[in-house]
């Protein structure tokens, strides 16, 4: 999935191709479905979180209904050329299409052995798509690949699809004025630096709990790798959340009481990220000041404020204004406003009661998720479950950006869940 954006733009940049993993995920669902009628198995699991689910349903069909249906029939809007249907089914989609891939990882990890192949393939895909965007940095330094430095005026501070290189999607790379924003693997630079965050958190449970010593020394290279790209691909938001995260994991799993374990692992990883900063200071300087004058330019806390006011000026009814309004793949149904946290988005576009359900929703996950990491003896597997639920906990109130609408923070969330 990584790949999917690099993929895309290497054979067309079709719209339709950008949707072409649910028909691999849609089939595979309906064999998971099928397999527990099969065997007489539940389909929903866990059973306390059906309700929360079916209000959080119910709200979002009433929102389809009842705002994208009118909307539909509304002469100026279809003069638009708008499908506001179309564009409420893809926000329904987006808001509660992976919900199902709980039932998908539960009965897919069946033990131990399962869930290290999890993990195992986890650390591969993360080394691939670092060692890809570290190919791409390096394209870009030596000037095999362009970038945006030849750009003028506002064109230099804005990622740009034709300034493509090597993998993945629109990329900002004009040094000459302090700009870098590289994408990675994927189609846009934020989503690389999700996926740098939310990696973190499943190859952080390897390096530390893996049986094998192969398996915790690539681990260990994994996050490494996370480190240095957060730096080198430019990603502001990676590079303030990966080390605060690896360092509530080290608390939050216990591991930093184990010297043994611990000080040898953090030795190797502080001295490889010790050299490379060391080897290239002026990089770490100034994405570090890029990030310094991105917070007194935009303040977080203010711009999320600014967010929820702007979508609550926007209301129009107890509704909202309707799915896949502020939903970012929904455009090419018509027009949608750019909100660019998750909880001002859900409010904008479900109204009050269609965020209190979601919250509703993520509230009892994380409950019934800290239950079942607590109440597991085998100290490794009780790690490897900290490690998911800190990552989940971080996600469900994590409203800055808007990482569960798309790939792959919404796939990991989902389905770590079970």
């Amino acid at each position: 999935m990584p790949f999917s954006g690099s993929v895309t733009y290497a054979i067309g940049n079709s719209p339709l191709l950008q949707l072409a993993k649910d028909g691999f995920y849609i089939p595979a669902l309906f064999g998971v479905i099928q397999y527990c009628r099969r065997e007489k198995l539940p389909i929903l699991i866990p059973k306390p979180l059906i309700p929360a689910v079916g209000l959080l349903l119910a709200i979002a069909l009433l929102t389809l209904a009842f705002v994208n249906l009118p909307q539909q029939f509304d002469p100026d809007i279809l003069q638009q050329g708008e499908q506001p249907i179309l564009m409420g089914i893809l926000g329904l989609k987006v808001l509660v299409g992976y919900i199902p891939l709980i039932v998908c990882a539960y009965y897919l990890i069946r033990n131990r052995q399962d869930l290290l192949f999890l993990t195992r393939l986890t650390i591969a895909i993360v080394l691939v798509a670092c060692g890809l965007a570290f190919l791409q940095y390096l394209l870009l330094r030596t000037g095999y690949c362009e970038g945006t430095r030849y750009y003028v005026g506002e064109a230099q501070f804005e990622p740009d699809l034709d300034a493509r290189c090597l993998v993945g999607g629109a990329l900002l790379y004009s040094p000459q004025v302090g700009q870098i924003r590289l994408p990675g693997t994927f189609v846009a630079p934020w989503q690389w630096g999700w996926f740098l965050i939310s990696s973190l958190f499943l190859t952080f449970a390897a390096a530390f709990n893996d049986p094998r010593k192969r398996w915790r020394l690539l681990g260990l290279t994994a996050i490494a790798s996370i480190f240095i790209m957060a730096v080198l691909s430019g990603q502001r938001i990676a590079l303030a959340v990966v080390p605060v995260m690896f360092g509530l994991l080290l608390i939050a799993t216990g591991q930093i009481i184990y010297l043994k374990k611990f000080l040898p692992t953090a030795i190797a990883l502080f001295t490889l990220l010790g050299l490379v900063a060391i080897n290239n200071p002026q990089v770490l300087q100034e994405r570090i000041a890029s990030l310094e004058s991105r917070w007194n330019a935009s303040p977080p806390p203010q711009f999320i404020y600014n967010q929820f006011q702007q979508a609550i000026d926007a209301q129009t009814g107890l509704l909202g204004l309707g799915l896949g309004r502020a939903t970012n793949s929904a455009r090419v149904f018509g027009k949608t406003e750019l909100i660019e946290t998750y909880y001002p988005k859900l409010l904008y576009e479900i109204g009050l009661f269609g965020v209190l359900a979601f919250l509703l929703v993520v509230t009892v996950l994380c409950f019934l998720t800290w239950q079942s990491s607590r109440s597991i003896r085998d100290n490794s597997l009780r790690s490897y479950g900290t490690s998911f639920w800190v990552f989940v906990l971080f996600i469900s109130y994590n409203t800055y950006f808007y990482p569960l609408d798309v790939d792959p923070v919404a796939v990991y969330y989902w389905f770590l869940q079970a």
